[in-house]
C-alpha cells in the first residue's frame, strides 16, 4: 500500500514524485512508455515554444545552448533529474483500471512482462497528458500503414507526395520540414485559415510557402477517404481525387478518458473533470494533474503550469494523510 500512485511519467508526473518523496509519503509512478514518453514522440528536431525555465521540476535546472529547449535537450534532462532524484518509476507498466478501495484506490496494471497485476494505493494523481491518443478522423482507410497521427522526420519521405491534414502547430512543422527533407507537401485544411495559434516564427514561414506555391494549401477541405495512393478530398469545389504516398492526420490529441471514467469521475459535455482547487475530483482521493482532465480545452494547461497543478496536489496530499494518521 503506497501513500500515492502516480499514473504517467512526463514532467508532470515527475514533478508530484518529487513532492511526494520530499513530503516524506510513499510512492510509485507507473509509467506505460519510457519516462517522458510524449516527449519521446514529439518530431526529432523539434523545439519548444516555451524558455527553459518554464519546463524546470524540482528545482534542478535545464540548462542548453539555445534559446529555447529542443527535444534532445528535454529528454536528457528530464532522465537526469529522475536518475538524480532516485525516483520510484516502473516504466512500461500502464494502468488499465482505477477503482475506490475501503483504504483508498485500486490500480490494474498491465506490466512490461505482459502480466496484470494490482497496485494499492491511499491517494492517486493521474497525470497522463493528451499525447498519446489522437483525434481520430473516423473515414474509410485512416487505419492504412501509409498512415499516420505522429511526425518525426522528413529523411523517409524525401522525394514523394506527402498529404498533411490539420491547421495547429504540429501540422504546420510537419508540413514545413517536409518540404525542407524534400518532400512535395500538400495541407489540407478544415477551416478557412490557419490556426491563429500557431508559434509566431512559424505562421510567417509557412504562409510564404504557401504564397510562392512551395506547399499547396487547400482550405475549407477534407480528407473523406484514405487510400493507398491518393486520398479523396471535399471542399467548396466538390470531390476530387488528389495523389498521395503518405499521409499525416495531425488533427489533436485528447486525454484518455476511459481510464478517468473507469474511476467513477464525472465529466461535462467539453469531457473535462470537475476539480476543487487541489485538483481533486469528484471521486474522493483521486486527483488529476496537467492536462489529463482538461478535455478539448487542452491548450490550456502545459508543462509550466501543470507542474504547479502537482505541487497544490501533493501539498494537499499530504495534509489529508497526515490528517487521518493523526
Amino acid at each position: 500500500m503506497f501513500d500515492l500512485a502516480i499514473v504517467g511519467g512526463g514532467p508532470v508526473g515527475l514533478a508530484a514524485a518529487i513532492e511526494a518523496k520530499r513530503a516524506g509519503l510513499s510512492y510509485v509512478v507507473l509509467e506505460k512508455g519510457c519516462v517522458v514518453n510524449a516527449i519521446f514522440d514529439y518530431p526529432t528536431y523539434m523545439t519548444f515554444f516555451t524558455s527553459a525555465p518554464e519546463l524546470e521540476i524540482g528545482g534542478h535546472p535545464l540548462v542548453t545552448s539555445h534559446d529555447k529547449p529542443d527535444r534532445k535537450d528535454a529528454l536528457m534532462y528530464y532522465r537526469l533529474v529522475a536518475q538524480r532524484e532516485g525516483l520510484n518509476i516502473e516504466q512500461y507498466t500502464e494502468v488499465t483500471a482505477i477503482h475506490p478501495a475501503p483504504a483508498g484506490l485500486t490500480l490494474s496494471v498491465n506490466r512490461k512482462d505482459g502480466s496484470d497485476g494490482v497496485v494499492e494505493a491511499r491517494r492517486v494523481i493521474v497525470a497522463t497528458g493528451y499525447y498519446d491518443n489522437p483525434v481520430m478522423l473516423g473515414i474509410p482507410g485512416e487505419d492504412r500503414e501509409n498512415v499516420s497521427h505522429y511526425y518525426t522526420e522528413a529523411h523517409p519521405f524525401w522525394g514523394l507526395k506527402v498529404t498533411v491534414l490539420g491547421a495547429g502547430n504540429s501540422a504546420a512543422d510537419a508540413a514545413l520540414d517536409l518540404w525542407r527533407g524534400g518532400a512535395r507537401v500538400t495541407l489540407v485544411v478544415r477551416a478557412p485559415e490557419l490556426k491563429s495559434t500557431l508559434k509566431y516564427w512559424v505562421r510567417p514561414d509557412l504562409e510564404n510557402r504557401i504564397k510562392e506555391g512551395s506547399i499547396t494549401a487547400h482550405f475549407n477541405s477534407r480528407v473523406t477517404e484514405i487510400l493507398p495512393d491518393r486520398v479523396i478530398v471535399e471542399g467548396p469545389g466538390g470531390k476530387w481525387e488528389l495523389e498521395t504516398d503518405f499521409t499525416f492526420a495531425l488533427t489533436g490529441y485528447r486525454p484518455n478518458i476511459e481510464l478517468l471514467r473507469s474511476a467513477g469521475v464525472a465529466l461535462d459535455d467539453e469531457l473535462k473533470a470537475p476539480l476543487n482547487e487541489h485538483f481533486e475530483s469528484n471521486v474522493p482521493g483521486l486527483f488529476i494533474c496537467g492536462s489529463a482532465g482538461f478535455g478539448v480545452h487542452t491548450n490550456q494547461v502545459f508543462i509550466e503550469n501543470g507542474r504547479a497543478h502537482a505541487i497544490a496536489a501533493v501539498a494537499e496530499i499530504r495534509r489529508q494523510l497526515e490528517a487521518v494518521r493523526s
